[in-house]
């Protein structure tokens, strides 16, 4: 649907507002440019996590959730190592033409992270529980994927 299709269909229904227009338009645009992003990139990130969760079963976490949203968006993996609940950041690369995976990892990032985790404990009554946040950084590069582990990493 194109922001012109979107322009018609308000006219030949009732009449909003502008900006009721201006964010319906919004919604579209943002859906477009989400359907841009290649079957290739979404198989990136899936095998990304999946590494990134055996990697940790190997060191002994237990892996209580994966994808857990919120409003404010998602976290990749939640998970124990012993009695501290641990929230996972995975970031995976096809190279390192664009940096190191960890690096994409940004402040504005870490507090959305952050923020996502303390409702996460909030919810679930964990108030006592430590905690961490932990990035597993994964390069698809040659032959083996290298899989890195920053532990407490923020």
């Amino acid at each position: 649907m194109t922001t012109e299709d979107t322009d018609c269909f308000w006219k030949k229904h009732s009449v909003p507002s502008v900006d009721v227009c201006r964010s319906v338009t919004s919604v579209v645009e943002r859906l477009q440019s989400r359907e841009g992003m290649s079957h290739e990139r979404i198989a990136l990130g899936k095998t990304g996590e999946d590494l990134a969760c055996r990697e940790l079963e190997r060191r002994g976490y237990a892996i209580i959730a994966r994808h857990y949203r919120q409003r404010l968006g998602e976290i990749d993996i939640v998970a124990r190592d012993g009695k501290t609940m641990v929230f996972v950041e995975v970031k995976a690369r096809q190279g390192r033409a664009f940096g190191e995976a960890a690096e994409a990892v940004t402040a504005s990032k870490r507090r959305r992270i952050a923020a996502l985790a303390l409702g996460y404990m909030t919810r679930h009554q964990l108030v006592n529980c430590p905690c961490r946040f932990d990035v597993v950084s994964i390069h698809f590069e040659g032959g083996a994927p290298a899989v890195q582990l920053f532990q407490n990493a923020f």
